[in-house]
């Protein structure tokens, strides 16, 4: 947000401006004619008194799918191939009670914004109208509105978490964690990440518009923590010139610090505890309101736990949170990382070379050999503590201070991109 506030534009005005429109064009609203809730011409020129009549339609609907809602049915899918690219399927699901809910509560969000920008700047933004417009409370609330909507639809499929990375014995005291998360950020994995979800439907913004929505698959950014609070011996100190792979000059690809994570969770609650709560909350005048659907909301567990405390009147905020905090790392791909994920660029900036995938990777391979393999391999103990390791196949294990298993045959063995083509 400071961004905005310290460098006020006109360019701002045209992009919330668009960004309004293009969330108002990617909600179904066809039922929501048909039930006189709002007409064409609100939507482009909003009242007060249609926004409130939409969040009152959002809640009822809210109410309507926690009593309703049949959650094993919804998980097992809708049919398919009522109409050749999915439609029929996505207004189904589009009609349901919970995305008529979310679909008023957004159209209501979008059209509040866009009647509080009408007033302030119009159809063509000065930067003196937006200064306006940043100097008022309710300004600043619909920029923070809209900047929440632009980075959800970018955020879901251009960043990415790396949930469980390193290297197994015998290859961990050869650093070969670090390897592997270069690699992970290597042009090969944007490159493979891209292809597989090129045609992807998004669940929740075609269950919004009522027709199939494809977003953009191109990885700009990738998150993880640290094992421990304390620090992170694969992570620290972990970059490469970006001149290896393509960059400029100067540039570096790394694992930057970013923060420390809330310690907020559920993984201190016994599987009992976590049970007894939900009977609780499915016993109460409210019945069960979390139903593990897809589309809800984050962390199904962790709302079914808050609300379950909230029932017993426990101090909720304190009992999640387990004081285990972690170091958060990021790994920025792109120059232009902050405005491609807020809509404002419409292509990434990458750092590296994205049109020679398979090189960048191998480039990345070389230098993580010239940088620690080079050094370790130079170490008695380092190379004492590998040969501890002995690797024995028993049919369906390899065994090397660690037990995998194996497919039944060489040829099963599947590598990280069998499932693309170069």
């Amino acid at each position: 947000m400071e961004f905005v506030t310290d460098y006020p534009s006109a360019e701002l005005g045209v992009w919330l401006n668009k960004t309004i429109d293009t969330a108002i064009s990617e909600i179904y609203v066809a039922d929501l004619f048909a039930e006189g809730l709002l007409s064409a011409r609100d939507l482009q020129a909003p009242s007060v008194e249609v926004i409130n009549r939409l969040n009152a339609y959002s809640e009822a609907q809210r109410d309507k799918h926690h009593r309703f809602v049949n959650a094993s049915e919804i998980k097992r899918g809708l049919p398919r191939g009522q109409s050749d690219d999915g439609s029929q399927h996505w207004r189904t699901r589009a009609e349901s009670h919970l995305y008529k809910s979310k679909r008023a509560l957004t159209l209501a969000d979008m059209l509040g914004s866009r009647l509080v920008l009408q007033r302030y700047v119009g159809a063509k933004p000065t930067i003196e109208a937006i200064r306006s417009l940043l100097g008022s409370r309710n300004g600043v609330q619909i920029v923070k509105k809209v900047l929440r909507k632009a980075k959800a639809d970018r955020v879901g499929i251009a960043m990415a978490d790396i949930t469980v990375c390193g290297g197994i014995a015998p290859y961990s005291p050869l650093l070969a964690g670090k390897l592997v998360s270069m690699l992970a950020a290597s042009p090969e994995v944007v490159d493979a990440y891209q292809r597989k979800y090129l045609q992807q439907e998004s669940e929740i913004a075609s269950s919004m518009a009522g027709r199939p929505i494809v977003r953009p698959s191109e990885l700009v950014f990738l998150g993880t923590t640290s094992l421990y609070g304390i620090g992170s011996s694969q992570y620290n100190r972990l970059r490469m010139p970006a001149e290896l792979i393509g960059g400029r000059p100067g540039e570096r690809l790394e694992y930057v610090e970013i923060g420390r994570s809330g310690a907020y969770g559920t993984s201190h609650f016994s599987t009992s505890t976590v049970n007894y709560l939900v009977k609780l909350v499915q016993q109460s005048s409210n019945g069960q309101r979390v139903n593990s659907i897809f589309g809800e909301g984050v962390s199904p567990k962790l709302r079914k736990l808050r609300e379950g405390l909230d029932k017993l009147n426990f101090p909720a905020d304190a009992l999640l949170q387990h004081g285990r905090a972690r170091i958060v790392y990021g790994v920025p791909l792109a120059r232009n990382l902050r405005e491609y994920l807020l809509g404002m660029d419409d292509v990434p900036d990458y750092i590296f070379a994205p049109d020679s995938p398979r090189a960048g990777a191998e480039a990345i391979a070389t230098w993580w050999i010239d940088r620690w393999l080079s050094r370790r391999i130079e170490s008695d103990t380092t190379l004492d503590e590998v040969e501890r390791h002995t690797t024995v196949r028993d049919g369906r294990y390899l065994l090397h201070g660690a037990c995998v298993r194996l497919p039944e045959s060489e040829e099963a063995q599947l590598t990280l991109f069998d499932d693309l083509t170069y």
